[in-house]
């Protein structure tokens, strides 16, 4: 089968790592485009009608829900396979409720992809096994096709897991400048809020500026969400001092700080099942203060965050710390994470 793709995501990494998964495997399936933000998705969906589009939610400019609203309104038999990070069942239900085929999560990608693309062009809407709880039958089978949709293939599709189990997605970004900085962790944070689901900050006050103005320019009210409770914004440097002791994190202490910040962000989100976001550039303190061990050790905390409690955490290095002329703890601190942003 000859399949033409067009891929829409703002990672060069995720863009490459797309291409490696299913080209060699596929030689029927192209790559006809690859674009990084929003609106060029749109402009090259129309003018190329490419029959599958793999679409990242969390895009520059225009955010992937509404790409794919203004592409479904596009004359042709373009299909819309979701790539994102995000796994709440509302941003979920919202992606499919555009009319899309399908839904990804980024982290089941190496064993989903392929399965995926095929499922889609076979009539059938296909949803990540990652996801938590259950997509209901009704939203699985909304946009289908007209053929039925047998028990056990839909059986397949609702997904349960531990309670206490989540997914995790905790990610690292080596940024070269603060345009590239603002631009990543406003996506990161920005999404979530629009979905009426919790973000927490943990900055410089010249980030933490930045990122205010930022989303209020992004129309978010910023105002209304810090006064409810469901935007956080605190300082790098003193919240670290809170748990740190002797220059070395204190496990009870990191993880009594954050179960509060989390259950209060969570009771004052809007959304169902709420998520929080959580910006951090606490790591990167430490790593300038040469404390090196200690900043992994945070990495590993984070990690053990994101497996028992419903967040998705983005830590934050500058380029300017080099990071990555220390090979070894460059390879720690990277494999600490489910994905790698670097620009």
């Amino acid at each position: 089968m000859n399949i033409r793709i067009l891929v829409a995501d703002d990672s060069e990494p995720w863009r490459r790592f797309v291409s490696s998964a299913i080209l060699p495997k596929n030689p029927g399936w192209h790559i006809v485009c690859e674009v990084s933000d929003g609106v060029e998705a749109v402009t090259k969906a129309e003018e190329l009608k490419p029959d599958l589009i793999l679409l990242d939610i969390g895009l520059p400019r225009l955010n992937g829900i509404e790409v794919a609203r203004q592409i479904t309104k596009i004359p042709s038999n373009s299909k819309i396979l979701f790539l994102s990070a995000f796994d709440s069942l509302e941003v979920v239900e919202e992606a499919l409720n555009t009319g899309a085929n399908g839904y990804i999560v980024k982290l089941d990608a190496g064993s989903e992809l392929v399965g995926a693309v095929e499922a889609v062009f076979q009539g059938k809407r296909y949803v990540s096994s990652r996801l938590k709880g259950v997509i209901s039958a009704q939203a699985e089978d909304a946009h289908a096709s007209d053929k039925p949709v047998h028990d056990e293939l839909l059986a397949s599709r609702l997904i349960r897991v531990p309670e206490m189990e989540f997914t995790r997605c905790h990610e690292v970004l080596f940024y070269s400048d603060d345009v590239v900085f603002l631009e990543s962790v406003t996506h990161f944070i920005g999404a979530p809020l629009s979905f009426g689901n919790a973000a927490v900050v943990f900055a410089t006050k010249p980030h933490r500026d930045m990122l205010f103005e930022e989303l209020k320019a992004q129309g978010v009210d910023v105002d209304v969400l810090i006064q409810q409770g469901s935007y956080v914004s605190l300082d790098a440097a003193d919240t670290l001092s809170k748990f740190m002791i002797n220059g070395w994190p204190d496990t009870d202490r990191f993880f009594e700080g954050f179960k509060n910040l989390i259950e209060s962000a969570s009771k004052a989100a809007n959304a169902k099942h709420p998520r929080v976001a959580i910006f951090g550039e606490r790591v990167a303190l430490l790593w300038a203060e040469g404390k090196r061990d200690a900043a992994i050790r945070l990495e590993q905390l984070g990690n053990d965050l994101a497996k028992t409690r419903k967040v998705d955490i983005l830590c934050a290095y500058p380029s300017r710390l080099r990071i990555q002329e220390d090979k070894h703890s460059f390879g720690v601190v990277c494999g600490e994470h489910s994905a790698v942003r670097s620009r």
